[in-house]
């Protein structure tokens, strides 16, 4: 909803051929938000990482190497009020990571949103 700050967005970040979690303690996670069609981003959120590994049945596995925040490839991004204050519509979000070596590995499906306005104040 428009202006809104929550919820958070909470992605778990996998290898698409393998299905391993992509380890990201070392790394810079941002997600580059934009109208769809448009080529300027409204704005560039950048994750915390999460501990844990994300399960098929969607629980949390918090042991071993997986309680190092980001090695199970699980991040989240806070939205800001810059982020959801544009007119509503149709949105898209591409998630880039940024290596400590400097290499970047780009999310190859972009993530879509929709934006509603937010009902007048009473």
């Amino acid at each position: 909803v428009r202006n809104d700050t929550r919820p958070q967005l909470i992605v778990s970040l996998k290898d698409s051929a393998e299905g391993d979690p992509i380890d990201i303690s070392e790394a810079t996670t941002r997600l580059k938000f934009r109208e769809m069609g448009s080529e300027s981003n409204r704005a560039v959120l950048t994750a915390t990482q999460l501990p844990g590994l994300e399960l098929d049945d969607g629980t949390i596995d918090n042991s071993g190497i997986y309680a190092t925040a980001g090695k199970g490839g699980r991040c989240v991004f806070q939205w800001t009020a810059e982020a959801l204050s544009g007119e509503a519509g149709e949105y898209e979000g591409e998630i880039e990571i940024t290596f400590a070596d400097g290499t970047i590995q780009t999310v190859y499906d972009l993530l879509k949103f929709k934006l509603r306005e937010d009902f007048a104040n009473a």
